[in-house]
């Protein structure tokens, strides 16, 4: 059976998390060993204790996304949640130690004690629990990739970067917005964001940031040229939706729609802001991004690409690339060549003339989701 993007990164998770904490329980099982205790028997013991307390840990982390006993309880207010997993851990954590003692006496031919050590290595077995609860939901708050960048200092000096950005929009999202109501509403989008996530994993892009009912994802060009990944996307993002499409029409009664926008270019990419900080990138290419988002929806299209990435980039064999006349963009002294993707097995139809005329009529509307423009 083949692994999704998203299952082989979990995957990965664990094993890092496996091992990164068997090398700190080793030298921690070592540190406070008995003077009677064998180094090696020391370090063999704290292995198997991360072992037994790091991986169903790990686990339940890596793949709560995806249902369980978690999912549930993050309805509850951040601090609460948070105390229930520790405390569930706390469980696992005991059971752990008392495990890893009742082995190694049984190996030992010696009955089991909770002793000074046994409370030491509770102690710093809660505290590594805390540290790591800590790091997941930051990291699920910022994005991990995000919370990288701001420890390591990566764009505490602004940088020019070349980068592409993929704009997906949800089609009808105030009609939905009014027929389902604001909750139900927020779940659909929270499903809908869900999929994204899955496509994204997938294309091996990062999620730069959620904008209303818009994703905003992006890649760095020298990685993502000779894939054509960054075109495939949004079609597998399609193939995502369709195949959960039962589990949408029977919680929501409706499968979501969605348009999109790939182009790519020169922007700065820096932190930003004081009270609260997140890392922004800035620029013309994001602005035309936005305004060929808005030409997807004049046109009727679901998928435009802009001539110079097209020009750049390696099309997939499974899509195909359709002129259309040029846009333009408001900031630019040249319009923008611009073209719609399809599947190449969707029919060789001709586009709408009228829509092909809205293209190079200047707008001159601010477009009010994107904070960009």
């Amino acid at each position: 059976m083949k692994l999704t993007r998203r299952e082989r990164r979990e995957w990965r998770m664990v094993l890092w998390i496996g091992v990164g904490s068997a090398v700190i329980s080793g030298y921690f099982g070592f540190a406070i060993a008995p003077e009677d205790e064998h180094p090696v028997r020391a370090i063999l013991l704290g292995v198997m204790t991360s072992l037994l307390i790091a991986t169903p840990i790990s686990i339940i982390e890596a793949r709560r996304a995806h249902g369980g006993f978690l999912r549930p309880l993050r309805r509850l207010p951040l601090a609460l949640y948070f105390a229930i997993k520790v405390a569930f851990y706390l469980v696992v954590i005991v059971f752990g130690l008392v495990m890893s003692r009742w082995i190694a006496a049984w190996t030992a031919d010696r009955e089991i004690s909770l002793d000074a050590v046994f409370g030491s290595s509770l102690v710093f077995a809660v505290a590594m629990s805390v540290l790591g609860n800590l790091i997941f939901e930051v990291g699920g708050l910022l994005g991990f990739g995000t919370l990288k960048n701001l420890l390591t200092g990566r764009y505490v000096q602004p940088r020019r970067e070349q980068r592409v950005f993929l704009l997906i929009d949800m089609r009808n999202s105030t009609g939905l917005a009014e027929r389902l109501g604001p909750v139900r509403f927020h779940e659909l989008l929270n499903w809908f964001f869900r999929d994204i996530s899955d496509a994204a994993l997938e294309c091996d892009a990062e999620i730069h940031k959620y904008v209303g009912d818009e994703a905003i994802l992006t890649w760095p060009t020298d990685r993502v040229l000779a894939e054509g990944a960054c075109l495939a996307c949004p079609f597998i993002l399609q193939d995502i939706i369709a195949r959960n499409r039962d589990q949408y029409r029977s919680r929501f009664g409706v499968v979501p729609v969605f348009r999109a926008a790939v182009h790519g270019g020169e922007i700065v990419a820096g932190e930003i802001g004081d009270v609260r900080r997140e890392i922004a990138y800035v620029g013309d290419t994001l602005n035309t991004t936005a305004r060929l988002l808005d030409a997807a929806k004049a046109a009727g299209q679901d998928v435009l690409v802009s001539a110079d990435l097209l020009q750049q980039v390696h099309l997939p064999s499974e899509l195909r690339a359709l002129r259309l006349p040029t846009l333009e963009v408001r900031g630019r002294s040249a319009p923008l060549g611009i073209a719609v993707l399809q599947r190449s097995a969707s029919g060789g139809e001709a586009l709408d003339q009228a829509a092909q005329n809205s293209l190079g009529q200047e707008d001159d509307e601010q477009h009010q989701k994107h904070p960009v423009d």
